[in-house]
């Protein structure tokens, strides 16, 4: 890394990103365990497989359209656990507060916490409280960590994308990121957007059983799913082509991402998930995913193949094809 300093990009989700991880994070921490390189590490424990992730979430405004800081936490941990062929069981939660935080707002994201807990049956069953002086933080920052349990026969990763693939996902996108903006921002007017904040635990674990040929499950979140793409791409050693036409994009994310010059497939999903599976069974699974509350509106954006290895390709409405990147800096800084 030639950077002197740490920048916004940093935590983007985004090519910096990664650069950090691979420059400094990697060498210093590697074992085989954090090569896996996936959003929970898998392991195991006296004959049980296990999965362990842990997040740290900072976002700004702490309340906004659809959610707020600690619904986002206990989703976004539980989402982690549940992309690797996990059920969830246990959570813990760390707060650092401002001093001067109102008691109110706290409670409020309790509340939230164990809305989330009592939808789910994840328990959260252990955490710590910091206090650090006005001006030291940023109202409130949470991390959460997670423990969940694996089926034997599930085998979930990143890398596992292949050759003639089907690529899925359950709803539209861009509606975090953009929600979180219309709150930052004042955008009043757009009454409609909402954060897809969601626990998807549920979801995954109602087709799993449909399908062993489910190869892949990912979680878009900082970066979009655009970013998302590149990196199942990337561990895969395939490339991804969506089609634009069926692209799931609501109208409210659309406007706000227009007025902004922002691009919908950059922007933030707290409730979306990317399933990868075998050409056979996706209509299976597709059936299956419309069936579930968070869901309804799946759908099928595009296939793998083993050509241009690395790399994911958007076919435009005209019948073009253009290449999508990583994201390069920060799109949006603290939706997480």
């Amino acid at each position: 890394m030639r950077e002197e300093k740490i920048l916004l990009g940093h935590g983007s989700g985004g090519i910096l990103s990664h650069k950090l991880i691979e420059n400094i994070f990697f060498p210093h921490f590697q074992n085989s365990i954090l090569a896996q390189n996936n959003d929970a590490a898998v392991f195991t424990v006296e004959k049980k497989k296990l999965a362990f992730s842990t997040d740290t979430f900072v976002v700004d405004p702490v309340f906004f359209p659809g959610g707020d800081i600690g619904k986002l936490a206990v989703c976004g941990t539980i989402n982690d656990l549940a992309v690797m062929g996990a059920k969830p069981l246990y959570l813990s939660a760390g707060f650092i507060l401002e001093e001067g935080f109102p008691v109110g707002d706290l409670r409020r994201i309790a509340q939230s916490m164990q809305a989330v807990s009592l939808e789910t049956g994840v328990q959260i069953v252990t955490g710590d409280t910091k206090v650090v002086q006005r001006g030291a933080v940023d109202k409130i920052f949470i991390n959460t960590a997670g423990i969940g349990i694996i089926g034997e026969s599930i085998f979930i990763s990143g890398g596992n994308a292949r050759d003639g693939d089907i690529v899925l996902i359950n709803g539209t996108i861009g509606d975090h990121g953009m929600a979180v903006m219309a709150g930052r921002e004042g955008l009043n007017v757009m009454t409609a957007l909402q954060s897809d904040c969601a626990p998807l635990a549920g979801l995954i674990g109602e087709i799993l059983p449909v399908s062993s040929e489910i190869h892949v499950l990912r979680d878009p979140t900082r970066g979009g799913l655009a970013t998302t793409l590149n990196e199942i791409a990337r561990q895969s050693n395939v490339s991804i082509e969506i089609k634009e036409r069926d692209l799931p994009v609501a109208g409210s994310t659309q406007s706000v991402c227009e007025i902004l010059g922002l691009d919908p497939l950059y922007s933030a999903n707290e409730g979306k998930v990317v399933v990868i599976c075998a050409a056979a069974d996706a209509n299976r699974i597709l059936e299956k995913m419309r069936t579930h509350p968070y869901g309804r509106e799946s759908r099928i954006i595009g296939s793998v193949s083993r050509e241009n290895p690395g790399k994911v390709f958007v076919k435009t409405m005209i019948g073009g094809k253009r290449i999508i990147d990583m994201l390069a800096g920060e799109q949006l800084p603290r939706i997480c």
